[in-house]
């Protein structure tokens, strides 16, 4: 799978020519800019936009950022403590003998196989089950392999998505959530629980835990008539299950990212039509959040990209505010996000090959929750089941919905809970593992 060197960034990308995010002129402020730092900023946006044709739609796109930014119902807000302790964990759905999210997909899921076919199944019929709002697509490519020959093997990405209802399809910015499903060539057998089953089951325990908030934010934004005005970025969500990763024989640019490049390739080229708020379905993606190798103890994942550490640190706060509320589980006492405080000087040019590199390479934010060094059951036989730290991988669940929460601004629509009702629940949950 992705190498566990870090490589030199490519140059930068060109910026993509879409509306600009609201969310990235609150994400200055968030992070300590000055208003000066502001000011500037949008005046190089607006210079920037001047340069670019269809200048009225340009200016229009540009004014509707300003307005998001000066609504209070832009900012991003908090969880409050008891939207925090309400988040739910996925509880025995994972299970590694009979959990319904994780323990199906704990087999060999080599492309084109039947294991493949199995998890693409599990993970339709969850959506379409649970989640039947979500919108369901296929992206399906072909290629060859250093390990087959002229054999042309078959690569299945499934891409999930939530928007507004109200919503076209080229006018929401997405939160997008990424994890890989497909498992190693060889050696015979490898399952692949951390590389990235679990990833996949959290992902899958998110969308579960973000629906009936989100649901009913929308349905209250239609009742009250704020739906559609215009005023409001339109924000969705989405999570692509790639297919794929995974080197057949040796890391190189043509021997992995099957899924990735392909998605990326045909998501750059596609067009919105014409006077949507983002060219095409790249320029849509609002981030780029990819889950990998997670679910091992002791986790400690760096801040790899100075352009999204606000996010990290967003994450970070998250999982900050989480410990010292006694929701997380598991007994490591150190922090899985450690670089709350990292300095701008102290990033490198360096980062780890992953699913994300096709999507950086045109234009697209990253944050890459990977851990270096990589667990020790990292391409091993003991990469299975049973070597998964479940309290761990509950957390991360918890985490990643709560920064997904907070990021489609449902706080008050989600479930809450006590201190006390929290220890009441940790306590049976413990009486029911033993």
């Amino acid at each position: 799978m992705k190498q566990c060197h870090a490589r030199s960034l490519p140059p930068g990308p060109p910026l993509n020519h879409s509306c600009p995010h609201p969310r990235s002129f609150v994400q200055l402020l968030a992070t300590g800019e000055t208003q000066h730092d502001l000011g500037n900023t949008i005046s190089s946006a607006i210079m920037g936009f001047f340069t670019e044709r269809r200048l009225s739609v340009r200016v229009g796109c540009i004014l509707l950022a300003l307005a998001a930014l000066l609504s209070p119902t832009h900012a991003y807000t908090e969880l409050p403590d008891d939207a925090l302790r309400g988040i739910p964990s996925g509880g025995d759905g994972f299970d590694i003998k009979s959990g319904s999210l994780l323990a199906p997909i704990l087999i060999p899921r080599v492309p084109g196989t039947p294991g493949s076919f199995k998890a693409q199944e599990h993970f339709v019929s969850f959506f379409k089950t649970k989640l039947p709002e979500w919108r369901i697509e296929w992206h399906n490519s072909t290629a060859k392999t250093p390990a087959t020959g002229d054999k042309d093997i078959p690569f299945t990405n499934l891409i999930f998505v939530r928007d507004p209802p109200w919503a076209k399809v080229g006018d929401v910015g997405r939160l997008t959530l990424v994890a890989h499903y497909d498992s190693l060539y060889k050696p015979d057998g490898f399952i692949g629980a951390i590389d990235s089953a679990a990833p996949c089951a959290m992902l899958m325990q998110t969308a579960l835990g973000i629906e009936e908030a989100l649901a009913k934010k929308w349905k209250a934004m239609q009742d009250s008539g704020d739906a559609g005005m215009g005023l409001e970025e339109e924000v969705g969500v989405q999570i692509l299950l790639l297919d794929g990763e995974e080197a057949w024989v040796r890391w190189t640019a043509e021997d992995s990212l099957y899924g990735s490049r392909a998605l990326a390739e045909s998501w750059e080229t596609e067009v919105h039509p014409a006077m949507s708020t983002y060219k095409s379905p790249i320029n849509s993606i609002s981030l780029f959040l990819l889950l990998d190798l997670l679910g091992a103890k002791n986790p400690r994942i760096p801040s790899y990209f100075p352009t999204t550490h606000w996010a990290y640190q967003t994450m970070a706060k998250i999982e900050g505010r989480m410990r010292k509320l006694g929701i997380i589980e598991s007994t490591d006492s150190q922090p899985f996000l450690p670089e709350l405080h990292k300095e701008h000087n102290q990033f490198r040019r360096g980062f780890v090959e992953d699913d994300h590199v096709p999507f950086m390479a045109r234009g697209v934010e990253i944050l890459h929750m990977i851990p270096t060094p990589f667990p020790p059951q990292w391409h091993k036989m003991e990469d299975d089941g049973e070597h998964l730290d479940i309290p761990t991988v509950r957390d991360w669940t918890r985490i990643v919905t709560a920064f997904t929460a907070e990021w489609l601004d449902i706080a008050e629509y989600l479930p809450k809970k006590t201190e006390g009702q929290l220890k009441r629940e940790a306590t049976e949950t413990a009486k029911t593992e033993l």
